[in-house]
């Protein structure tokens, strides 16, 4: 493949998701959002660290917790990388700060020049100062999920394309260094490690999932009208009945313990798959969104089997390390609610 595979090919629009722009076939609306009959956030987890904020001054890329945002801002030809009321680093406007992700003491990012070129830097939380990992990123594949990077074995991990028929897996140590690179065949995709995926957006047909260290594999069959994406642990199916979008299921990579999470007039609302082996974060078409912009967002509990009412008129969403984060308002009064689902 070529660079354009840096275009997340799922549902992901940098690292806040527009509830409407699904990438699937056009979808049956729901003439009433079924979120409305939800219990809500508030009534089945009112002990989960969350918060509600506003005039946040950047646009959050990252939530470290339910209140410490890590974002970027531009003003005067500038791009700002943003850590609560630090300055980490500035760019051109024409580069970008993505892919931001925390493990441990570490936070880490990549910046893209206007030209292509990726870096990976870090830095130690909470003061560090931000340190360059590696500019030897090959040509990277980002799909605008929270395995884009990953940190297993104290070192940063990542997938880059080796021409149309060959995956790189390249890594670099946390403490900077030579990059190693492993090549295999086909175009694959990291998922939760030490797995690969070889699907790299949602499909029909066979999907493969291979373990890096020991070489097993697992094969999904979906059927010719399904949409689906697999992590080791479930995978989501989106089942089309020819007239648009029926209903989501989640299932086991071996297909056993399938069972329907959602109906006609829903979406994925973020890319990631079943957060932290539990929650599937999707959105709900309203009858007003064509004129909003706006959808219903919910969570579906997997473990418990019940769906819960976040908002009923979201404007973005994104998740990243057990963090959900989502918009309300305009850009003059926009709030930003946060909900650590590793507290729920």
């Amino acid at each position: 493949m070529t660079a354009t595979r840096k275009i997340s090919l799922g549902v992901a629009l940098g690292a806040a998701v527009v509830l409407l722009a699904g990438g699937l076939p056009e979808q049956q609306p729901a003439a009433v959002p079924a979120s409305q009959a939800r219990p809500t956030l508030a009534q089945v987890w009112p002990d989960a660290d969350r918060a509600d904020l506003r005039d946040l001054g950047f646009e959050p890329l990252l939530f470290l917790d339910a209140t410490t945002a890590v974002g970027t801002a531009d003003a005067g030809g500038k791009t700002r990388l943003i850590l609560k009321n630090r300055d980490l680093r500035t760019l051109p406007a024409s580069s970008r700060f993505d892919n931001l992700t925390s493990s441990g003491d570490d936070l880490l990012w990549t910046e893209t020049t206007e030209d292509g070129r990726t870096e990976i830097w870090a830095l130690a939380l909470p003061a560090g100062n931000p340190r360059k990992l590696t500019a030897d990123t090959g040509n990277i594949l980002l799909y605008g999920g929270q395995h884009d990077l990953v940190v297993a074995d104290g070192r940063v991990h990542w997938a880059a394309a080796d021409g149309d028929t060959t995956t790189e897996i390249r890594s670099v140590p946390l403490t900077g260094g030579a990059v190693r690179k492993r090549e295999r065949p086909g175009q694959w995709a990291l998922t939760a490690w030490p797995w690969l995926t070889s699907d790299v957006g949602g499909q029909a047909g066979e999907i493969t999932l291979h373990d890096l260290e020991t070489g097993a594999e697992k094969r999904i069959t979906a059927g010719p009208a399904e949409w689906t994406m697999c992590t080791p642990a479930w995978c989501r199916v989106m089942v089309n009945n020819g007239q648009g979008l029926a209903r989501v299921d989640v299932m086991r990579p071996d297909g056993s313990d399938r069972r329907r999470v959602a109906g006609p007039g829903t979406q994925a609302a973020v890319n990631d798959i079943a957060v932290l082996d539990r929650f599937e974060i999707l959105s709900e078409t309203r009858p007003d969104s064509d004129l909003t912009g706006t959808a219903g967002l919910v969570v579906h509990d997997i473990a418990a089997q019940r769906t819960v009412t976040l908002s009923a008129a979201a404007d973005l969403a994104a998740s990243r390390d057990g963090m959900l984060w989502w918009s309300t308002g305009d850009r003059e009064a926009t709030v930003w609610h946060t909900l650590d689902l590793r507290t729920v």
